[in-house]
């Protein structure tokens, strides 16, 4: 036997393991998907999966960072 390893050839996942989404955005803060695309990213095509994965920067801004919490508290009072 060889010891090669399988690989597939196809776009890997932009997932980073920060999965939580955005309730008015409906996107993950980590890798800016859908819900949609999320659950069906095993299924799409390379071709879907790199319009996606070339669209994810653009939606970035959408999600605006906390003003608040934990760090806006500390920063008051320093």
């Amino acid at each position: 036997m060889g010891s090669e390893v399988w690989t597939r050839d196809e776009i890997q996942s932009p997932c980073i393991k920060i999965c939580v989404i955005h309730p008015s955005e409906r996107l993950c803060t980590g890798c800016h998907r859908t819900i949609e695309e999320i659950s069906s990213w095993s299924r799409l095509p390379s071709k879907q999966r790199n319009q996606i994965i070339n669209e994810l920067p653009k939606r970035a801004f959408r999600l605006k960072r906390r003003r608040g919490g934990r760090a806006a508290r500390i920063a008051k009072l320093g």
